[in-house]
């Protein structure tokens, strides 16, 4: 999915690119009732324009399959309001197209995936063949299964134009929703348990239903359900059908506009300065789908810094003036008792009291953890991809395995992981140098890759905590020695050097004291763990990987680290998030 093209309507302040689309995902049913279909289009065409108008930094694009009836009608309404329409198709397109009963509805599947801004093929479900998805029959509809799935899984919101009646047709449009909400589809999924999705608390369960009838005998819908109402439909247990949308997904939709709004304003600096995972001489020889994913870690990857820069100075300019306020009332109290430094002590009070109110209204500490755990789960997505990985499930993505359990307000990120992977999911690259390609960059060597990064940054936070352990027992034999003195010389030298010796220790623990606080902030101790932690399993799938005899080895090895990865990324967030500077901090510091 080209961010830079697909969405170029997507525009806030001259750029484009950076944005990351609605993506509104269509199932439904064939056979709609004549009578119907204005008051279905009205409905549809205010949801989208509705949507466009609450996301504008945004933008909305469909994603629709474009079979007759629900499909067409939905994608209809997307051109008309100038949405782009994004086209997957359960099959090869010469095979799909035998679905069209009539001359009207091939010409009309032509034009409109004429107009579509991206198409993809769908590849051949396991244990079936080109030769048996081309009859109809239980392999053919295997295909409709996986369109279903994929659909859910690459979508922010699913457009259900359904009767509200469940059934048991493959890949039909009430197992799709029942997938949506449950990940369960009978006939396609084999996981008798299914995935962690099922009870933790899911940004990926919302449907907007539209309810119809069907052109065909008992085909009016739902007995608890009348032709034209409209709910949000979801899996929260007080109210699973709204009028208005859930706050829990408004949550997650407006962290990812916010993510969006970022993005566009520095675009032009996330260009010229940002890092990619991949260089021009890449894009010759790997899928065309990975550059999107780049696209949005760079974008993640320079935003993280950024935020990470201006929460390190917040941290450093509060620990400062807390510093600052300590000398001061060790001067008061201990050297001179001027009002001159109770006004020095306030002043740096209030000074690190607006530096902790900036930090938290522009919510530095919070867009630094997200930001960086985006650009950690893009990385893997990317990774995974290029070497062909199968994430064990045919119904899971990438962006599926990460954060499953955790605060609901980060399913914004799994929100922009599956519109960065859309392409990629769509497609079965197995080539050898996509494997070759992430074997050199993702693992590398003590050099290069993630293994020269962990071993580079361990380094760096280890010496950085040994110096504070250095700074502590310091102060620790200064306060051993001056106690010493004290016993040892006479009292009049004792009187003598009271004070100035006193006010030296003040002031080396209240050093101390800063330096461990800060270093507590940033959890130096924490990471060291964390580093070592990573760059062990690192070695140790470079160790595996370099004994195995056949790719698809590899391939199970770079799962299992990726997993890895991702698990530890997610325990990365939850605890820094428990290392923001609270006000009273600065009091407990100066103290």
């Amino acid at each position: 999915m080209d961010f830079t093209q697909t969405h170029a309507q997507t525009i806030v302040g001259g750029q484009a690119g950076f944005a990351v689309p609605l993506i509104i995902a269509v199932t439904g049913h064939r056979d709609l009732v004549a009578e119907e279909i204005p008051s279905i289009r009205d409905k549809v065409s205010k949801l989208l324009t509705d949507l466009r108008k609450d996301y504008p930094d945004r933008g909305v694009s469909v994603m629709s399959a474009l079979a007759e009836g629900a499909d067409q009608l939905v994608a209809e309404e997307a051109l008309r309001l100038g949405i782009p329409l994004i086209v997957p198709l359960p099959m090869a397109r010469q095979l799909y197209v035998k679905d069209f009963d009539t001359v009207k509805a091939r010409e009309k599947f032509d034009f409109l995936s004429s107009r579509a801004a991206e198409t993809y093929e769908l590849p051949v479900t396991e244990g079936n063949t080109i030769e048996s998805i081309s009859e109809y029959g239980a392999a053919r509809d295997q295909q409709y299964a996986q369109l279903g799935v994929f659909l859910c899984a690459h979508c922010h919101i699913l457009l259900a134009l359904w009767d509200g009646k469940y059934n048991e047709k493959l890949g039909g449009t009430g197992q799709v929703v029942r997938f949506h909400h449950d990940d369960v589809m009978p006939g396609y999924t084999t996981e008798v348990k299914g995935s962690g999705l099922i009870i933790a608390d899911d940004e990926s369960d919302l449907v907007y239903h539209v309810v119809c009838s069907r052109d065909r005998e008992d085909g009016q819908p739902d007995e608890s359900l009348e032709p034209g109402d409209c709910w949000w439909f979801s899996l929260d247990e007080q109210e699973p059908r709204s009028k208005i949308l859930p706050e829990s997904h408004r949550r997650v939709f407006r962290y990812t506009s916010e993510f969006s709004q970022d993005a566009v304003n520095h675009a032009e600096r996330i260009r010229d300065e940002a890092w990619p995972l991949l260089d021009k001489k890449d894009h010759a020889v790997l899928p065309p789908g990975l550059r999107d994913i780049d696209h949005v870690f760079r974008a993640a990857d320079w935003l993280a810094i950024h935020y990470q820069k201006r929460t390190h100075f917040a941290l450093r300019a509060t620990h400062i003036l807390a510093l600052l306020m300590g000398l001061s009332y060790i001067a008061y109290s201990d050297v001179l008792p001027e009002h001159i430094f109770l006004y020095a002590f306030l002043a740096f009070f209030v000074l690190a009291t607006g530096v902790h109110i900036l930090s938290n209204k522009r919510a530095w500490h919070r867009k630094y953890l997200d930001y960086r755990t985006l650009a950690e789960g893009l990385r893997v997505q990317l990774y995974w991809a290029a070497a062909g990985v199968n994430v064990g499930s045919k119904t899971k993505y990438t962006h599926d395995n990460f954060l499953q359990t955790q605060d609901p307000d980060l399913g914004w990120i799994r929100n922009v992981m599956r519109v960065a992977g859309t392409e990629c999911d769509a497609t079965n690259y197995r080539a050898q140098a996509g494997l070759d390609f992430v074997l050199r960059e993702w693992l590398g060597d003590s050099g290069t890759g993630q293994l020269g990064y962990f071993l580079r940054k361990g380094d760096e936070k280890v010496k950085r905590f040994r110096r504070t352990e250095w700074m502590a027992r310091l102060a620790f034999w200064i306060g051993f020695a001056v106690i010493a003195l004290f016993i040892l010389v006479s009292t009049e030298l004792e009187d003598a050097l009271r004070d100035p010796v006193v006010i030296l220790m003040g002031v080396m623990l209240l050093l101390v004291g800063v330096r461990q606080s800060y270093g507590d902030s940033v959890a130096d101790g924490e990471l060291i763990k964390q580093y070592e932690f990573m760059f062990r399993i690192f070695s140790n799938a470079r160790r595996r990987i370099d004994a195995a005899d056949s790719n698809e080895e590899k391939r199970r090895i770079l799962r299992v680290l990726g997993d890895a990865a991702l698990g530890e990324h997610a325990q990365w967030i939850l605890m820094h998030r428990e290392r923001s500077l609270e006000q009273g901090e600065v009091f407990r510091m100066s103290g």
